[in-house]
């Protein structure tokens, strides 16, 4: 079946649409080696395969949204792992490829949305769970531009500005969208009711509501009890569908390179978060397409308007 037809932005108009789980958990299990600085990067760098074979995964459980493998990926950054600019620039084409592969082998429609992360991201010390680099709006859509350009010359059918903590990292993704027209969802990095950087979640959201370019925002990888309180806020402030796709409630150690698991699972209450105009739900670090699976069951209920969503 080709790709989906018709832009993600008609799409939520009409109903709820399913986000895939979290990529690095997925290619752990598949056996990959995720050591080093470019973490999801380097199985897309080493073995492209597995990445295809993961967002196929997504696909067999439903997902309606791949996100590609990209996150990490930057020019001239302690996560470029030495390459020159072609062949970063070939890494980001290399990540919407994959995913419009497994996107068109699939037997429903499967939109390709480019993982756009931030810059905290590429330095690979868990800043993007503390945002505030000390860089400028001017100087951080510098370095965002050319990763964008790149990947919108692939052609995926949307951009994933995704695990943002900082506002003033939101203004300069919004300024290169605003040059670029292209289509793009905004999600937050959140924590005790604040992004990441501890800037309030109506001032964060403020940004995006005057942007066209932004179909959709609200946050990811926080805490599942994090995503209603921030969802009303991004209601609130911008009148746009909300996107929620939450970690299984664990926490990033940025020293050990590893997640410290929750003792008991948070409540994933789907349905008061379709209630508060969530549109693109799915899951990221830890949730797999199990999971993804059982929101995939989910979704008819949401859409008819009931109840169905189960809250594990």
């Amino acid at each position: 079946m080709p790709r989906a037809s018709g832009p993600l932005a008609e799409a939520l108009a009409r109903a709820a649409v399913l986000l895939d789980g979290g990529l690095s958990n997925q290619l752990a299990a598949q056996g990959c080696d995720l050591s080093g600085a470019l973490w999801t990067g380097r199985v897309l760098a080493e073995r492209p395969d597995q990445i295809e074979a993961a967002h196929t995964a997504y696909v067999r459980a439903g997902a309606e949204v791949l996100i590609t493998s990209g996150y990490q990926i930057g020019y001239g950054t302690p996560a470029g792992g030495g390459r020159d600019r072609a062949a970063t620039t070939a890494l980001l084409h290399r990540s919407v490829a994959l995913a419009a592969r497994a996107a068109e082998a699939a037997a429903h429609p499967v939109w390709v949305a480019a993982s756009v992360g931030p810059y905290g991201a590429v330095l690979a010390d868990g800043s993007e769970y503390r945002g505030r680099y000390g860089l400028t709006v001017r100087q951080l859509a510098a370095f965002h531009r050319p990763r964008i350009e790149a990947l919108l010359a692939a052609g995926p059918d949307v951009l994933a500005l995704e695990t943002v903590p900082d506002p003033d990292e939101a203004e300069a993704l919004l300024d290169i969208l605003a040059e670029t027209g292209a289509p793009a969802w905004l999600s937050y990095t959140v924590e005790r009711g604040r992004t990441r950087s501890g800037a309030p979640l109506a001032e964060a959201f403020g940004l995006a509501a005057a942007s066209p370019q932004v179909i959709a925002t609200g946050v990811n990888c926080c805490d599942p009890a994090e995503v209603l309180p921030a969802l009303e806020a991004a209601a609130a402030a911008t009148g746009k569908p909300l996107v929620a796709y939450p970690n299984d409630g664990s926490v990033w150690d940025a020293a050990t390179r590893d997640w410290q698991a929750p003792t008991t699972p948070p409540p994933w209450p789907t349905a008061a978060w379709h209630r508060a105009g969530a549109r693109l739900l799915g899951g990221c670090c830890r949730i797999g397409p199990a999971r993804v699976a059982e929101l995939a069951g989910e979704l008819p209920g949401l859409r008819a308007g009931g109840t169905e969503a189960t809250g594990k």
